[in-house]
């Protein structure tokens, strides 16, 4: 059978999970391709038809599904349309993130025939504390293009739409994660709960660096930041992408949890992306 249309859908405050479905796509070798970029606004009500491809990509908070990308997902739905589930980690843990955004598609009408897990830049990555820094990288992107190659042969090879098989996410492949730095963050966490340390909720500004540029208002997902009042931060609205802090111009912005110390430190062995079709 044959697919003439693709439709990207992505939610991705920092870009990571962007350049991941874009790369997908391209390796479909399908030219009608729609976007959808749940990034700032809803997809509103779409209907998905039986001949398009689906590929949804989203990054994952705390091993779910970014909560806003869900929210503003809710009303796409399709009839057995084939759809492609990729979650985008920082190189810790997905945990539940891929079934969770399986049984979300397909409580939508969706046939997942694929799924992936890719590992992106944390969202707390800084120069002091890398974080999987600088991924996806080329070979990343080359590896989401030939994943992206194989579904497109799987669509080909199967007759009708009743003969390409949907997929089981649970059985994808779980990277290699060594025992010692997983369980040395652990036990640091823990410690670090019990010892009442505070933790910041939303980025601090630096007034003095900031020039009321705009750039974090406009790139906020969540519009937790205000024209003319960039100097403050809604923490009920702050998602923590972390978008205003990598994007500033003026380098105002710094999001300081001694969480990404514990991440740099624990996860310094890049994760491998892991497919299943």
């Amino acid at each position: 059978m044959n697919i003439y249309a693709v439709r990207l859908i992505t939610f991705s405050p920092t870009h990571t999970s962007k350049q991941v479905g874009e790369a997908i796509v391209r390796g479909t070798g399908i030219s009608d391709v729609a976007r959808t970029d749940l990034t700032f606004h809803p997809a509103g009500k779409l209907e998905i038809p039986e001949n398009t491809l689906t590929v949804i990509t989203v990054p994952v908070y705390g091993g779910k599904v970014a909560p806003l990308a869900l929210e503003r997902m809710k009303d796409v739905h399709a009839s057995g349309a084939p759809a492609v589930l990729v979650a985008v980690y920082g190189n810790r843990a997905y945990e539940k993130a891929l079934v969770e955004l399986d049984a979300f598609a397909s409580d939508r009408g969706f046939k997942v025939i694929a799924g992936a897990t890719f590992v992106g830049e944390h969202s707390y990555s800084t120069q002091q504390n890398p974080i999987a820094a600088g991924r996806p990288d080329a070979d990343d992107l080359q590896f989401a293009e030939t994943f992206g190659a194989k579904i497109r042969t799987k669509i080909e090879a199967a007759a009708d739409m009743d003969k390409l098989y949907a997929v089981d996410v649970n059985r994808i492949q779980r990277p290699r994660q060594a025992f010692f730095p997983l369980f040395r963050f652990l036990r640091k966490v823990v410690k670090l709960r019990k010892s009442g340390v505070p933790m910041p909720r939303i980025p601090a500004v630096d007034t003095e660096l900031c020039n009321h540029c705009g750039y974090c208002v406009k790139h906020c997902p969540a519009g937790a930041i205000a024209k003319g009042d960039e100097c403050t931060t809604d923490v009920e609205k702050c998602i923590r992408c972390c978008a205003c802090v990598k994007g500033c111009p003026q380098k105002a912005r710094t999001f300081d949890t001694p969480f990404a110390a514990l991440l740099a430190d624990c996860f310094k062995k890049q994760k491998e992306n892991r497919i299943i079709l």
